[in-house]
C-alpha cells in the first residue's frame, strides 16, 4: 500500500506509546495521547467487556478515528475469545480512505513493537463504482451503470453461456486464482484492492466481498448494515460476536429511515406499467424456446427463501427489503409461482396505486388501512404482496435480462409492497396532489418509516456491541429513544486545550441594534438581511485567509444573496475575499469547494456561502487556514409543513413520548453544531464560531449544544452586538497569532502520566515509574 501519513492527529509518530487500561495492553501509535482520548478508551473497553451498546461524544479533531482502532485492535489480540471482528461504518469514501490510513499506521507499530508480522487483515468495501477496473467502466460515475455492465458481464446466465467464464477476465481471474489464494495478512484499502486487481487480474470488488467474510476488521458505508436492501447480500454471514462502529453517526436516524422509505410517483407507476408489458413479451418469448427454464424456476420456488438466498452474488440485484425471520422459512405464495399469475398480479397493484394517485386532495393513513383497501378493491392479499419483491427479483434472473436497471420501477413498486405488507405499525402512507419541492404538479405517494429503530434494531440483536460515536450528539439521551435502545454507557467529553483555541459566541443584533434572526417571520424583513450583510462583510475584512458562512435553506441562501448583491453588499465582500457559493448541483458545488481551497491556499483568502444539511456541512473540513471562522446564520430548523416530518412527529410523541418542540430544536441544534464544528479540526487549529440568531440565547437551544463547545461559551459572548463581536473576533485573532508552547500533563499525556491517572482510576495511589527508554 500507501506510505502512511497521519490524518488524524497534528503530531508525527515518533515515539509511540504502548497503554495499559483494566491491565490490558493497548498499542497507540503516537507520542503523546489526549487525556479525552485515554477517558474515551476507558469507556469504550467498559462497554467490549460488558458485551453492551455504548454512545459517545468526542469533539471534533481530538482523533477519535485512531482511539477507536487503538482501543479495539488491541482488545481483540489480548482477549481474542470475547469479541470477533470490527465492523467499522464510515458515511463517505474520503472517510473510509482515512480509516485505512490510520490503521496501516496502527498494524505497522503493533508490528514493529512486538517484532513479528501481524497476523491481521483489514479490508475495506465500496460499491463497484469506486472499484471497478474494466476498461468499459472507466470514467463512468454512476453507480446503477456499473452495476448493470457488471452483471452484463458475470451473471450466472452469462456465464453457462460461455463455456462456465464471465465476459469479464477480472472476474474469471478471481474466481479461478483469487479464491484459492486468500490475500495475505495486512490492511487494504480501496486504492490497495483496485493495485492488486491490475498486478494479479483480479476482481477487485468480488476479491473484497469475499475477503469481507474471513478479515479482522472491515470497513465499509452504513448502507452495507442499516439499508436491508443491501445488507441482506453483503452482510448477512457476518458473525453475532463481531463490534460494529457507525462513525460520525449524528444523524444515523435519518439514515435509518431513508433505507426504509419509499417514494411513488405517477411517472413511476407508467415506467412500472411499461416494465409488467416487456416482462410478458419476455415471459412469452421464453416459452417458445426454453419452457424448462420456466418450469424449473416454478419448482425452485417451492424452497424457502432461505434455501434460495445463496444464489450467486453476481446475479442478484437487490435483496428483498426486509423480512422477518419466519418469513424466511416460508416458499413463495402459489397464487404467484407461475410467473403469467405473478405479472397479472403486479398489474392490479400498479392499476390500483395509479387510481390512488389520481387523487385531488391529500391523503394520510396507516399500512393496515390501505391494505384492507387493497383487498376489497383488486383482491390482492397480503400474505403474497410479502413475497413481491422477493418474486420479482427471481423472475429478473430468470429471465437472464442484461438491462436490468430498465426495469428499476417496478422493482420500486415491488419493494414499496413487501414493505407495507410487512410492517403495520411505524409507517405512514401519505399522498400529495404535488410535490412540494417541485413547481411541476405530479402526484407523490411517500411511504415513509416513522420509526429509525426499524432499521437498527436487527444491527442491535445481531451484534455484541455496537458503538455510535460522534463530536456532536449533544443532547446524549435523544439517540436511545429515538433509536430504541438501551446503551451499556454513555459519555460525552471536553477537549482539554493548552490554550483556548475556539471562541464561540450569540450575535443577537446588527450594528444598528437591529435583532436579527432567520425564523418566519423575519427572514424577509430587509433590516434583518442587511444586519446579516454587515456582519459578514465586517469579518471578512478581519478573518484572515477562509471565512465560511452556512444558512438555513438553498431557499433562504438564494433570496439573501440576491439581495445583498442588489444593495452591493457582496461588492464590499469581494474587497477582502473571493465568494464562492454551495448550489443544489453536486458538481457545481464541488467546483466552487475546490476553487475556495485554493483562494484560500494562494493567500487571497475567501468566503464560503452554504447550506446546513448540505454536502458542505456534512463532509468537508475546514482545516487550519482553509476556515477561521464559521458564521451560523440562524437556526437550522427542518421545513416543518412537511406532512411526511408531521407523521414523524406525532409518532415520536404517541409512541416515545418525545415532544414535537424538543425533537425539532434537537435535530436543528446537531445540525448547526455540525457546520460550526468543521472549523476546529484538531489541537493546534484555532476558529471562530458564530451563532448569528437572538434565538441561540434561550437556555433550551444553548443547552443542546455539545459540551465541548458550551464550557466555551462564556456569560459574555451569549448576547452580543456585532460590534462587540468583531471586537472580541480581533482580540482573539491577536491571541492566537502569538507562538506558544504545548503543556504536557493538560493537553497531551506520556505514557507515564496515563498509568498515574489509570492508577487513580483503579484507586492505587502510587505514582507510575517513568516510561523505560
Amino acid at each position: 500500500g500507501r506510505p502512511y501519513k497521519s490524518v488524524c492527529t497534528s503530531l508525527a509518530p515518533r515515539t509511540r506509546m504502548k497503554l495499559l487500561i483494566d491491565g490490558m495492553p493497548v498499542y497507540f501509535p503516537y507520542e503523546y495521547v489526549y487525556p479525552e482520548q485515554y477517558e474515551y478508551m476507558v469507556e469504550l473497553k467498559r462497554a467490549l467487556d460488558a458485551k453492551g451498546h455504548a454512545l459517545l461524544e468526542m469533539p471534533s479533531g481530538t482523533g477519535k478515528t485512531i482511539t477507536l482502532l487503538s482501543l479495539i485492535v488491541s482488545y481483540q489480540l489480548a482477549c481474542p475469545g470475547k469479541m470477533g471482528k470490527l465492523i467499522y461504518c464510515s458515511r463517505t469514501v474520503p472517510e473510509i480512505e482515512k480509516v485505512m490510513e490510520e490503521l496501516k499506521g496502527l498494524v505497522a507499530y503493533i508490528a514493529a513493537e512486538t517484532g513479528a508480522p501481524l497476523p491481521y487483515l483489514g479490508v475495506a468495501l465500496s460499491a463497484r463504482k469506486n472499484l471497478c477496473i474494466h476498461p468499459q467502466a472507466d470514467g463512468v460515475r454512476d453507480g446503477a451503470r456499473v452495476d448493470s455492465l457488471c452483471r452484463s458481464m458475470t451473471a450466472s446466465y452469462v456465464r453457462s453461456r460461455n463455456g462456465d467464464r464471465a465476459l469479464c477476465d477480472f472476474f474469471n481471474g478471481f474466481e479461478l486464482v483469487g479464491k484459492q489464494e486468500p490475500l495475505a495478512s495486512g490492511i487494504y484499502s480501496l486504492d490497495d484492492l483496485q493495485e492488486i486487481g491490475r498486478q494479479r487480474g483480479w476482481c477487485p470488488y468480488f476479491l473484497a466481498r469475499y475477503t469481507i467474510t474471513h478479515a479482522n476488521i472491515v470497513v465499509y458505508s452504513y448502507h452495507y448494515l442499516l439499508d436491508p436492501k443491501i445488507a441482506e447480500l453483503v452482510s448477512r454471514e457476518m458473525a453475532r460476536d463481531s463490534v460494529v462502529v457507525f462513525d460520525e453517526a449524528h444523524n444515523i436516524d435519518n439514515v435509518c429511515i431513508e433505507s426504509m422509505s419509499i417514494t411513488l410517483t405517477q411517472r413511476h407507476l407508467r415506467r412500472a406499467t411499461a416494465n409488467i408489458d416487456a416482462l410478458r413479451g419476455e415471459v412469452d418469448r421464453l416459452k417458445q424456446v426454453d419452457a424448462a427454464r420456466l418450469q424449473a424456476e416454478y419448482q425452485r420456488l417451492y424452497q424457502s427463501l432461505r434455501d434460495r438466498r445463496d444464489a450467486a452474488a453476481t446475479d442478484t440485484y437487490l435483496a428483498n427489503p426486509t423480512l422477518p425471520a419466519e418469513v424466511l422459512e416460508e416458499a413463495i405464495p402459489g397464487t404467484i409461482r407461475k410467473a403469467e399469475h405473478f405479472l397479472s398480479f403486479l398489474h392490479r397493484l400498479v392499476d390500483y396505486l395509479k387510481m390512488r394517485l389520481s387523487v385531488a386532495h391529500v391523503v394520510n393513513e396507516l399500512p393496515a388501512k390501505f391494505l384492507g383497501d387493497l383487498f376489497q378493491a383488486v383482491a390482492i392479499e397480503r400474505k403474497p404482496l410479502r413475497f413481491a419483491a422477493e418474486r420479482l427479483g427471481s423472475l429478473l434472473q430468470t429471465l437472464e435480462l442484461s438491462n436490468m436497471d430498465d426495469y428499476y420501477p417496478l422493482l420500486l413498486v415491488s419493494h414499496f409492497g413487501t414493505l407495507i405488507a410487512t410492517y403495520l405499525k411505524g409507517f405512514s402512507l401519505i399522498i400529495e396532489p404535488e410535490d412540494e419541492r417541485s413547481a411541476v404538479r405530479n402526484t407523490v405517494l411517500h411511504f415513509s418509516c416513522m420509526d429509525a429503530s426499524l432499521a437498527i434494531k436487527p444491527v442491535f440483536e445481531r451484534y455484541q456491541s455496537v458503538i455510535i460515536t460522534s463530536g456532536t450528539l449533544s443532547p446524549l439521551d435523544m439517540y436511545p429513544k429515538i433509536l430504541d435502545f438501551h446503551p451499556a454507557t454513555m459519555a460525552t467529553f471536553p477537549m482539554t486545550l493548552s490554550r483556548t483555541a475556539l471562541c464561540p459566541m450569540i450575535v443577537t443584533r446588527s450594528s444598528d441594534q437591529t435583532a436579527i434572526s432567520s425564523s418566519f417571520e423575519s427572514r424577509q424583513d430587509p433590516s434583518v438581511i442587511r444586519g446579516y450583510g454587515s456582519l459578514v462583510i465586517d469579518l471578512c475584512a478581519i478573518v484572515p485567509d477562509g471565512l465560511a458562512c452556512f444558512f438555513v435553506s438553498y431557499e433562504f441562501l438564494e433570496t439573501t444573496v440576491a439581495y445583498w448583491e442588489q444593495q452591493g453588499l457582496l461588492m464590499q465582500m469581494r474587497k477582502s475575499k473571493l465568494i464562492f457559493v454551495e448550489t443544489r448541483d453536486s458538481v457545481e458545488s464541488s467546483i466552487a469547494l475546490q476553487n475556495y481551497q485554493e483562494a484560500c491556499e494562494n493567500g487571497r483568502g475567501a468566503l464560503l456561502l452554504a447550506v446546513a444539511r448540505g454536502k458542505v456541512s456534512e463532509g468537508v473540513d475546514f482545516k487550519h487556514h482553509l476556515g477561521r471562522c464559521v458564521v451560523m446564520i440562524g437556526i437550522p430548523y427542518v421545513y416543518t409543513q412537511s406532512r411526511v416530518l408531521r407523521a414523524r412527529l406525532e409518532y415520536l410523541s404517541e409512541t416515545y413520548q418525545i415532544r414535537e418542540n424538543d425533537f425539532l430544536t434537537f435535530d436543528a441544534l446537531r445540525h448547526a453544531a455540525q457546520c460550526v464544528g468543521r472549523v476546529l479540526r484538531g489541537k493546534t487549529d484555532y476558529g471562530i464560531m458564530c451563532f448569528a440568531d437572538q434565538r441561540y440565547t434561550k437556555a433550551d437551544k444553548r443547552s443542546r449544544l455539545p459540551k465541548w463547545i458550551q464550557r466555551h461559551l462564556s456569560e459574555d459572548r451569549l448576547n452580543m452586538t456585532a460590534d462587540e463581536a468583531l471586537a472580541t473576533s480581533r482580540r482573539f485573532l491577536r491571541e492566537m497569532a502569538q507562538p506558544y508552547e504545548v503543556h504536557l500533563g493538560l493537553s497531551q499525556l506520556t505514557a507515564a502520566e496515563v498509568a498515574n491517572k489509570e492508577r487513580t482510576r483503579l484507586g492505587d495511589t502510587r505514582t507510575a515509574p517513568a516510561p523505560a527508554p
